[in-house]
């Protein structure tokens, strides 16, 4: 390890002056050896890069609501909206667009945003599409921006929701390739890297990270950021979340990750992908307030807002708002000076929470 570390040190500290560099080629090696370094050492090196494109006193503020709730046909081992899991929740149809688009208007008064909509389905049904594409257009409408987290896409999908403006596309990695059969066995890793790369190609922007705390080995997490870090363009988001062990669920008793260990995370992807917003998603109301300073110091940037996360408990407004005053934090605002979007490719010639 003390042979990695040493060569990671004078591009960590050239990166410190003139701006991280933004890398797409890192081992397992190297980003183990991050994982491992003196908690401070990597605690500093991590708010240095995250200074670089960031004001560290501002927080992204987004939303998540759950248009299309439990009867999930796939098997992920978290999941309370699996049909596999005896987990109690009963499935729900697909949201009345009025319904979201007036949840929408509530979190954005609330200071969010981002407005994230998820369904637990394998796959939208194309019956389905019609309703999807104007929840996107109404939210874009109230001038939030847009992310959907719809499971695997056709390309008639893709192409619809990147015309309606959809800007984000979530889908997860979830942990690495090594440890994913262990929790997911009706969809593959390449499954979902597909579906990031068509997203990708269409237009869209990527938000794209994945659970810890599900028995994964330290090698599993560094091993997940650099699937992240190596793809072509590093997503723009990247939620990393603290397993919630759902009673009903295979990973119901599973012992709940060590704090630091949480934070050595999100410290790692914070290097690794300096220009992406570092989500810190479910999970928080079991983290302490010390725990979540350590992890917005560590890099961590955007949190979902509001008392639900799709099915599981979130923080409300008024625990975050004085979270954020003790540590003179602020919700950043949208900024509406972003570049147009780059010219979409043809998805053509291509063949994909849920913890977010």
């Amino acid at each position: 390890m003390t042979s990695t570390v040493a060569r990671l040190e004078p591009s960590v500290r050239t990166a410190n002056r003139v701006g991280p560099a933004i890398r797409h080629d890192w081992t397992g090696e190297e980003a183990l050896a991050l994982y491992e370094l003196p908690f401070m050492d990597l605690l500093f090196r991590a708010q240095s890069v995250h200074r670089t494109s960031f004001d560290p006193n501002k927080v992204q503020m987004s939303r998540l609501l759950s248009i299309k709730t439990g009867g999930c046909a796939e098997d992920c081992g978290y999941c309370s909206q699996s049909a596999h899991h005896n987990t109690g929740l009963k499935a729900s149809k697909l949201m009345e667009v009025e319904r979201v688009l007036s949840e929408a208007k509530k979190a954005k008064a609330a200071g969010a945003t981002r407005y994230c909509m998820g369904a637990a389905w394998r796959s939208p049904k194309q019956r389905d599409m019609d309703v999807v594409v104007a929840m996107v257009e109404g939210v874009k409408a109230l001038g939030m921006e847009t992310c959907m987290t719809l499971g695997m896409l056709s390309d008639d999908d893709i192409f619809k929701l990147r015309d309606a403006g959809l800007d984000y596309y979530n889908h997860n990695v979830d942990t690495s390739e090594a440890y994913y059969s262990k929790v997911i066995t009706t969809r593959t890793y390449a499954d979902r890297l597909d579906t990031l790369s068509r997203v990708r190609d269409a237009g869209m922007k990527v938000c794209s990270g994945g659970i810890v705390g599900m028995g994964e080995e330290r090698q599993d997490r560094v091993d997940m950021l650099v699937t992240l870090a190596n793809l072509d363009e590093h997503p723009e988001s990247v939620p990393i979340n603290m397993l919630i062990a759902i009673p009903g669920t295979p990973l119901e008793n599973t012992e709940r990750i060590d704090p630091i260990d949480f934070v050595r995370t999100i410290a790692v992807a914070r290097i690794m992908m300096p220009k992406s917003f570092v989500r810190l998603s479910a999970g928080r109301t079991d983290m302490s307030d010390e725990m979540q300073a350590l992890c917005f110091f560590a890099g961590a940037n955007s949190i979902f807002v509001g008392e639900t996360l799709l099915t599981a408990d979130n923080p409300g407004e008024d625990k975050d708002g004085k979270l954020f005053s003790k540590l003179g934090l602020a919700a950043l605002e949208l900024d509406s000076s972003q570049p147009p979007e780059r010219e979409p490719a043809s998805c053509a010639g291509h063949q994909d929470a849920r913890q977010s």
